[in-house]
């Protein structure tokens, strides 16, 4: 009477090897290598399977494990510093690494069976409430925009004006325009504040054509802000200078007459 013997199915001559370890509690860094490959050399004798790509990976480890029971045997041999090779150093990289992935494979597998169990639901916020934002402390929008930062700002823009400047070209002649006044360049202003609610103060600086003309409109827009025709904020430390229209002058409420304030 024959005993059917049903083997375990492994994923691999790796898994089995990491299964016969576990089974005989060997430290992994010191495999005894000649008892590991008799136990494996048993399972691929036993092993009936029609697959013969599943069944040549099994060899190919048992071939290694041969090799490496042979070199054991074998006077150790020593590295260009004089210590000596471990035969089965390879080895054992080689099943830590696939030790690693295997675990990171069933924490996965537990992290999908937990995420198949997990149910969401879908926003139901009324868009009132989602749009909603708090009223703006304007306190603490002009916190911080000081004097001293419109002078930082309009010195940056005075240095990014002279190096624009060809060093050689610079020293031809050229035909100066009358100068502007500053009535002249409030009237510009206003006219941008008649299109636009708010702009920022470093790309108007810079639109301008000179270091006078930049000069002009920054005096300008210090003499708006002084009679409260428009106002500045900064949102954030160091950020740039926004200018906007006063809430009782927006751009609708312009008119020629108010291009006159000049």
């Amino acid at each position: 009477m024959s005993i059917e013997v049903k083997l375990q199915v492994f994923e691999g001559p790796l898994d089995l090897l990491l299964h016969l370890i576990d089974k005989n509690k060997v430290d992994i860094y010191d495999i005894p290598i000649a008892q590991i490959t008799d136990q494996y050399m048993e399972y691929v004798n036993a092993l009936k399977v029609r697959d013969l790509d599943t069944v040549s990976e099994f060899l190919v480890m048992a071939a290694t494990l041969l090799d490496i029971k042979s070199r054991m045997l074998l006077p150790a041999e020593t590295d260009e510093e004089g210590v000596e090779e471990d035969p089965r150093q390879e080895l054992v990289a080689r099943l830590l690494e696939y030790k690693m992935y295997k675990e990171m494979s069933y924490t996965l597998a537990e992290r999908q069976e937990l995420a198949e169990k997990a149910f969401y639901k879908p926003p139901t916020i009324p868009e009132e409430v989602a749009k909603y934002q708090p009223p703006v402390d304007l306190d603490k929008l002009l916190d911080g925009v000081t004097l001293g930062r419109l002078e930082a700002v309009f010195q940056m823009v005075m240095k990014k004006q002279a190096d624009k400047i060809d060093p050689v070209r610079s020293k031809f002649g050229k035909i100066v325009n009358e100068p502007m006044k500053v009535s002249d360049k409030i009237r510009q202003v206003l006219l941008v504040c008649r299109d636009r609610t708010q702009f920022s103060f470093c790309e108007l600086l810079m639109s301008q054509r000179d270091r006078f003309e930049v000069v002009v409109t920054f005096l300008a827009v210090l003499e708006l802000i002084k009679v409260g025709r428009i106002g500045i904020r900064q949102e954030t430390l160091f950020g740039d200078i926004v200018i906007e229209v006063s809430e009782s002058d927006g751009p609708e409420t312009f008119t020629e007459a108010d291009l006159e304030f000049a």
